[in-house]
């Protein structure tokens, strides 16, 4: 027997929960992490202190969750972006270049996202729990989905990669096509110019062709 006084509840508890993590996170990119207080993540929420400590023990915890949900959603953004370009790819230079110009267009960037990770670096040493967070659920996962996409590329033909060299591969693209553009940009505090994001994925996957193409057969 369903008890709707307590779903009600639940959905309550959940709408404060949701309310409380936007407000955290437009308070600690405002203020930066130490600045931020709990009283005023407590006002932007419209929720009382308590509240917010009945959902979690401390800033800290807090924090921690904002970076998770924040790694997680832009994982998944780049998931579908890979399963756009890469899936059904029939050309490896094609496919890469398209996956690498909308992965890192402002259709597949958050810039709250990057705003948040330049401020964990800022405080990686005192939050090692959410830069190990970051890394799983933001870089880690996008790492393990392209890594499975360039094996069905290299399945169909696509590719030249020899079994259980996916992960490495896919740690090339992110050298030769991500991080140079996150390098310059700083993390989008610093957007570039599209022209030069085309130019860095063109070269980037020039090059990760040069090591990973499929090998042409001999007439």
């Amino acid at each position: 027997m369903t008890d709707p006084c307590g779903e009600a509840r639940a959905r309550r508890s959940e709408v404060k929960r949701e309310a409380i993590v936007e407000a955290a996170l437009r308070v600690f990119l405002h203020e930066g992490y130490t600045r931020a207080s709990v009283d005023a993540i407590a006002a932007d929420a419209g929720v009382s202190k308590r509240t917010i400590y009945n959902h979690f023990s401390d800033k800290r915890e807090l924090f921690v969750t904002i970076v998770e949900r924040s790694s997680a959603d832009l994982a998944a953004d780049h998931a579908r972006i890979a399963e756009r370009h890469l899936a059904d790819a029939e050309d490896a230079r094609t496919a890469l270049i398209a996956f690498g110009d909308e992965w890192l267009s402002p259709n597949g960037r958050r810039p709250d996202h990057g705003a948040l990770i330049r401020l964990l670096i800022a405080e990686a040493a005192h939050f090692p729990d959410a830069a190990r967070v970051w890394t799983a659920r933001g870089p880690g996962l996008s790492l393990r989905t392209l890594a499975e996409h360039l094996r069905g590329m290299a399945d169909r033909g696509l590719l030249t990669l020899e079994p259980g060299e996916e992960d490495e591969a896919a740690g090339h693209y992110m050298a030769l096509v991500r991080s140079p553009v996150n390098n310059r940009a700083f993390f989008g505090a610093l957007p570039l110019p599209e022209e030069e994001v085309r130019a860095v994925v063109r070269s980037g996957v020039d090059a990760f062709l040069r090591i990973h193409a499929a090998a042409v057969p001999h007439r």
